[in-house]
């Protein structure tokens, strides 16, 4: 523990706490823990020795669709690996009295271990502090609220976009969500009832990049424990009715020099630096989206005229395009960049790690940025979008896993091991869900998104 270790366990002990629950997220994307109980961690901390809890390796190797290990991922039954408290995210559990939350990574002998999604982003933030710059983010989700009707699982409510009605009948469960993510030092900044019957949209301010991918984890356990506690039932899966909107993840990344973001032109438009960022993710978005849109579910929703970003492109406020730059009321404008390939089956430390490499790729390699789209790219021509440069981004996770292992500064940025598993459990996830309808896939994925 850290030098306040008196401070913390003080702090727990006055909460009441019996468990402290050390939480990571694995490759297909579902959050688990391990608990400590108060009893135990005091009496480690008495006799000086290192908390951490042990885990077997073949964890990062489980697919979402089964609780078993995924063929040709590198790791089984041999190997334990150690989960490490990072206490400075140490937060009591505002939905489950008695309990506290602590992020973990993982090490073993003495090192990071190469397939801990923690350490890989925290590897790529320090690429980017290396190169001067520092990363700021934010996850913006979107989820259904969802009610059971006998054996039958309905949208909470049915009612369009924004619609105040719906602010009216889920009040009273959203203040608790928001007052539970507060409590949980996430700083709330809007809210409203997305498009489809019973989808919601929780936004939260940015944060330094890690912090960013450690709240999106706060935030999904939140929405699901807070919604339960209500009689309700919420999920981040990609796409769960036929003919309704999906739920993105967008993803919003600025870049920064000490307190001076450096995405404006301070002309109304993107820096240099920034337009280089935004053409290192264009180049790679064809195979960072099996890292963003990993699920076969995923590719129910990433289609043309649904607002998901189906084309390789970006745009000025195009919500059409998979790199949105959105204007900003407040002087200077434009503050960040929006990637809306991002969903609630992506492991938020992998999505946002390899945003990072792709773009400081960008740097690096000075990749020109293509001209912004303007309008709806679906609504040219197939020659039209041919002669500008806009392609469709892969419409299966077959392609798109295909793609990915062809992209090499994705696969080094992960490094070997992690790279392999990834493509393992994702391989495993494809395999069970071939030919499967999407009210199969929704049974299956509903409750662990």
């Amino acid at each position: 523990m850290p030098e306040n270790t008196a401070a913390i366990m003080a702090r727990l002990q006055e909460s009441n706490t019996r468990f402290v629950r050390v939480v990571w997220c694995d490759n297909g994307n579902v959050i688990r823990g391990k608990a400590i109980h108060m009893d135990a961690l005091g009496r480690q901390l008495e006799r000086g020795e290192a908390c951490a809890v042990g885990l077997s390796a073949a964890q990062q190797a489980i697919p979402v669709v089964a609780d078993g290990v995924a063929p040709g991922s590198g790791l089984g039954p041999v190997g334990e690996v150690w989960l490490v408290p990072d206490w400075s995210t140490i937060q009591s559990l505002p939905y489950a009295l008695g309990q506290a939350r602590v992020m973990g990574s993982m090490v073993k002998d003495g090192q990071p271990w190469p397939w801990c999604a923690r350490q890989f982003l925290l590897r790529m933030v320090q690429r980017a502090t290396a190169q001067g710059l520092t990363i700021k983010a934010a996850f913006e989700p979107e989820f259904y609220l969802l009610r059971k009707d006998g054996e039958k699982i309905l949208p909470a409510d049915t009612t369009p976009f924004a619609a105040t009605m719906a602010m009216d009948v889920h009040g009273e469960v959203i203040g608790a969500i928001a007052a539970a993510l507060s409590d949980q030092g996430l700083a709330v900044e809007q809210y409203y009832p997305e498009s489809g019957p019973g989808q919601q949209e929780i936004s939260v301010r940015y944060t330094d990049a890690l912090a960013a991918a450690d709240q999106h984890i706060v935030y999904r356990e939140t929405v699901k424990a807070v919604a339960q506690q209500h009689g309700l039932l919420a999920s981040f899966a990609p796409k769960l009715f036929e003919g309704q909107a999906g739920s993105g993840c967008h993803l919003h990344l600025s870049l920064w020099q000490g307190d001076r973001n450096l995405v404006p032109d301070g002309a109304g438009g993107l820096s240099g630096i920034a337009k280089a960022f935004a053409a290192g993710l264009l180049h790679h978005l064809p195979a960072l989206v099996a890292i963003t849109a990993p699920s076969p579910n995923s590719y129910r929703r990433l289609r043309p005229h649904c607002w998901s970003g189906a084309y390789c492109t970006w745009g000025m406020d195009n919500r059409e395009a998979a790199l949105r730059v959105p204007s900003n009321f407040a002087q200077p404008s434009p503050t960040h960049l929006e990637l809306k390939t991002v969903d609630g089956a992506a492991n938020p430390y992998l999505a946002l790690g390899s945003a990072i490499a792709a773009g400081l790729d960008g740097i690096t390699q000075n990749h020109p940025l293509p001209d912004p789209v303007q309008q709806d790219p679906g609504v040219l021509s197939e020659e039209e979008r041919r002669d500008r440069g806009i392609a469709l981004l892969p419409q299966s996770l077959t392609a798109a896993l295909s793609a990915f292992e062809q992209d090499t500064v994705l696969l080094e940025a992960l490094g070997k091991p992690l790279a392999q598993t990834h493509l393992a459990v994702r391989r495993a996830e494809l395999a069970a869900m071939e030919g499967m309808t999407l009210d199969a896939e929704v049974e299956l994925l509903r409750d662990r998104y």
